[in-house]
């Protein structure tokens, strides 16, 4: 523990410069006695790092000092292999400056560390869209990338899905998000989420874009995601489920499920499952067939039922 809190001190100071104890403890959650220890041990092995006081002082590493990978521990050089996203960063047209920088983190681990690696490298594989997603074409996401990293306001033509589809828009960009395999463009005003791949002109413009201070990008996707779902699930449905029935549910139905079913003498599981509407739930709940049995309301029960005589007079 303390040789990683060692290593946080050199990358607090590398990154940020001077910092004071008191930061300094409030960023290790460790008192400031602690920090005078920390730097103590650092002095004594041989790191130029040195002290003002005062109260503009604080420690500074001096000028051109910069710390090695080399105390990195195992899980830390696990994850930075299990966070890198080559597919994200080849569609951002990141690709080479991916690989390269593989390479330079590789090179700066020492051997015992760099085999584990190349080892986990050959047994881990990320795919992050699902099995069914399409796949889909963002011709304009590198364009789009340059335009948030740089801070441009950009001039779309946007397909969307209700009338008029094809619409001009000024879009200040705010920030990408890639969920499930897709571009999400996050941009004011509003701000409103935009698909990157149902962009069908684009045209990055010199005047520049103004993020709002203080904006959270993972906060504000957060919040959408919230929302999104809240806005979603505006119903619910009583039923009786099997347990084979159970794991065939995904998202938010198997989470009701798990958090609030209960068990009935038989084995079925009773529970209120959350549904966007009486046709969602019509189609979704008949796909599961004889593994459901819906209780409540009466209205969404007489619609399967209806549908249920209706495929058995068929197939008679």
């Amino acid at each position: 523990m303390k040789s990683s809190r060692l290593l946080s001190i050199l990358l607090l100071l590398q990154t940020r410069g001077r910092m004071t104890a008191a930061q300094l403890a409030e960023e290790l959650e460790v008192s400031v006695r602690t920090v005078y220890r920390y730097v103590e041990s650092l002095h004594a092995a041989g790191v130029p790092l040195y002290g003002e006081a005062g109260h503009r002082g604080g420690y500074q590493l001096l000028a051109g000092h910069r710390s090695r990978l080399t105390d990195l521990c195992v899980q830390e050089a696990e994850a930075l292999v299990l966070a890198g996203l080559p597919v994200a960063a080849a569609e951002l047209g990141l690709g080479a400056h991916f690989a390269d920088a593989q390479l330079k983190l590789r090179a700066a681990l020492p051997a015992p560390l760099r085999d584990h690696v190349d080892r986990l490298q050959a047994r881990f594989h990320i795919d992050t869209p699902g099995w069914y997603a399409e796949c889909t074409e963002a011709p304009f996401l590198p364009a789009v990338a340059d335009a948030v990293r740089g801070g441009h306001v950009l001039a779309v033509r946007y397909r969307r899905w209700k009338e008029p589809t094809d619409v001009d828009r000024r879009l200040e960009p705010y920030g990408l998000v890639l969920k499930a395999g897709r571009w999400y463009l996050v941009a004011g005003p509003g701000p409103r989420t935009y698909r990157v791949d149902q962009i069908l002109d684009l045209t990055v413009t010199d005047e520049e874009a103004v993020v709002p201070d203080g904006f959270d990008l993972a906060a504000h996707w957060r919040a959408a995601q919230d929302d999104f779902h809240a806005r979603l699930y505006q119903g619910e449905a009583l039923v009786r489920i099997s347990p084979r029935g159970a794991a065939r549910l995904g998202g938010a139905a198997a989470r009701a499920v798990a958090e609030h079913g209960t068990e009935d003498p038989d084995g079925w599981i009773r529970v209120a499952l959350p549904v966007e509407g009486p046709e969602h739930a019509h189609d979704s709940l008949l796909g599961l067939g004889a593994e459901v049995e819906v209780l409540a309301p009466d209205d969404l029960r007489e619609r399967i039922a209806a549908t249920v005589r209706t495929l058995a007079a068929r197939y008679a």
